[in-house]
């Protein structure tokens, strides 16, 4: 495979801090490669050099083969709020699009379109300033992607992205003959995406290839065997002490090199590799008391002007219970999290209904996932005024007095990470906690919490972070519609799968059969209210939609990706798939609500 990048002597510097020095690699055609790396040391700083939007300090060189296409994904997306969607990508590819002709400009505009309604941006004439978070990221995802670049280079690109999203951009990459430079957290992603793992650690680079617990072991061996060597040499170091502090007279004549090497002897007998991790041990961190009544609540509502955010929610959090929460970015996760904790007020607007019931015990610490509020010039000690937990933190002496501003966004987030542990919650409410956090960091947080002595409320699209931490999951499925399943996000995402592929060999079987195909937690044996023959009637319309449903989308898939549609025509499918998608919902739940 020839090179298609080739880095040397390549340094980056901030002040006294030194991320990385003179460092090489190289990555060669169709190598899909993750970038691990502590928070702070400098991931971001070498991604942009790349793409050639920063410089290194010594020089250096960034070849990349002759007439390669390279696309950049930054972690920020800069854009116009008043541009409509399509416009953005449109005046934001001038690079790439400035060179087509009709014919190829207009099949670029054919791959924005598809991918955005692939991501479910149905409405590309929407304004920028109308997005979430999330659809701003798929905004930025479709740009890049409808280049059909030969390398990409990718700065944490699953964040703010929905599981839906992720999983999409996931299947896309894995089956894509591109060249991938990225930096991750989610190990899952990281996994079904990359072939090889390229760690930058104390100055240097490291390649593994496979996947990431094969780094985890190559990378353990390489540390072992580092500390072995430092064994070794400090056994010779002891024998040249000796020598070194024999009396003058026997060193008389001895060769100058041997005292030299004394010197190195010494300088490599002190490095041994200690790794440095956060710890999350201190038993000042801890939850405190918690006490039966926890958040009850009893028919809650929820609209903010036209839409409903909850619909009719009932639920008593129990004392040690992990709730993971997920569905698509604004179904209204983030929306619930306020209500529950009492963070909405009636003059912020939207209309409450129902009984929310905090119990009085109850301490909420909530890790937001728009991050720490700070003063412009404040430092990580006036943030934390603890010098022993920030060096738990890894943020060593000299880092005190940076201002919060020039923090790494990694580092940010951890410091906010200390502010809530600190405040030794008995509810812990975690936003998207995984942005921006080091693989290693999250490993370890994740080890806390598993011993956290508290209740636990997660909301994230991390599904490694899912799987390990949370007992049941809070699925919104939109219009205010949420559904308690019992299990993790694999659980659940194999129910999903075996549902639909046994409602698909079912489409043709009775409707008394199909109705056995249950929702999590329902009990076959229990009694049921009797269906009105109305709702007969409407079951079974539904058994025949449904299929029909699944079909058109099926045959939509095909002609927004078969590259055969005129403009006109391509407007039309996009259109009619994303109100179809919003029937196949509405038509799924309703035949689950009559069913069960």
């Amino acid at each position: 495979m020839p090179s298609y990048l080739q880095i040397e002597n390549i340094s980056k510097s901030y002040g006294p801090k030194v991320l990385f020095q003179h460092i090489d690699f190289n990555i060669n055609e169709g190598d899909k490669v993750a970038l691990i790396a502590p928070n702070g040391t400098g991931k971001t700083s070498l991604l942009r050099i790349l793409a050639g939007k920063d410089s290194s300090d010594s020089g250096g060189k960034v070849l990349f083969l002759k007439d390669i296409r390279i696309a950049f994904l930054e972690q920020e997306y800069a854009y116009d709020p008043e541009k409509s969607i399509f416009r953005q990508i449109m005046d934001s590819s001038a690079q790439w699009t400035e060179h087509l002709d009709t014919d190829h400009l207009w099949q670029y505009e054919l791959r924005v379109t598809q991918l955005l309604t692939q991501f479910g941006l149905t409405n590309p004439d929407k304004p920028m300033k109308d997005l979430s978070g999330g659809e701003v990221k798929r905004v930025a995802l479709t740009q890049m992607l409808a280049s059909e670049a030969d390398f990409y280079i990718m700065d944490e690109p699953t964040n703010h992205l929905d599981i839906d999203a992720i999983e999409f951009l996931e299947a896309h990459l894995k089956h894509s003959r591109c060249t991938l430079f990225m930096v991750t957290h989610d190990r899952y992603f990281l996994d079904r995406v990359c072939n090889t793992v390229m760690e930058m650690d104390r100055g240097n680079i490291y390649i593994y290839r496979g996947d990431y617990m094969n780094f985890l072991e190559k990378r353990q061996e390489r540390i072992d065997n580092y500390n072995a060597e430092t064994e070794r040499v400090r056994n010779l170091y002891r024998r040249e002490l000796e020598w070194m502090h024999a009396s003058p007279c026997a060193r008389t004549g001895k060769a100058k090199y041997r005292k030299q090497a004394f010197w190195d002897i010494k300088e490599r007998a002190d490095d041994s590799y200690v790794q440095k991790k956060v710890d999350l041990s201190e038993t000042q961190i801890k939850g405190t008391y918690l006490g039966n009544k926890v958040i009850n609540c009893r028919d809650v509502s929820f609209w903010w002007e036209q839409k409903c955010y909850l619909k009719h929610f009932s639920y008593n959090f129990q004392r040690y219970e992990r709730v993971g929460i997920v569905g698509r970015n604004a179904a209204g996760k983030t929306t619930f999290l306020n209500l529950i904790t009492g963070g909405w007020r009636p003059e912020m607007g939207g209309t409450l209904e129902g009984v929310i019931d905090l119990g009085e015990s109850l301490k909420i610490g909530y890790y937001h996932q728009s991050g720490m509020q700070f003063k412009p010039g404040q430092t990580v000690l006036e943030t934390v005024n603890d010098t022993h937990l920030l060096s738990r933190f890894l943020f060593t002496h000299d880092m005190l007095n940076n201002p919060v501003e020039r923090l790494s966004g990694g580092e940010r987030r951890r410091l906010y990470l200390l502010t809530i542990l600190l405040q030794q919650p008995n509810f812990l409410i975690l936003d998207e906690p995984t942005n921006d956090l080091d693989i290693v960091t999250l490993e370890i947080l994740e080890e806390y919490l598993l011993e956290y002595k508290g209740s636990l409320v997660i909301v994230s699209h991390d599904r490694h972070f899912l799987d390990r931490l949370v007992d049941h999951l809070f699925v919104f499925c939109g219009d205010g519609v949420v559904k308690d399943f019992v299990g993790n996000y694999t659980e659940y995402r194999t129910f999903i799968k075996d549902y639909e592929a046994a409602q698909k060999a079912d489409e043709k079987k009775p409707v008394e059969k199909k109705a056995k195909t249950l929702m999590p937690g329902s009990d076959p044996a229990s009694a049921k209210r009797k269906l009105s023959w109305k709702e007969q009637q409407e079951l079974k319309a539904l058994e025949e939609l449904l299929p029909r449903l699944e079909q058109e989308k099926a045959d939509l898939e095909a002609k927004l990706s078969g590259g055969t549609l005129s403009a006109t025509e391509l407007q039309e499918a996009s259109t009619r798939y994303g109100s179809l998608q919003e029937e196949l919902d509405a038509a799924e739940l309703r035949w689950l609500e009559l069913s069960e």
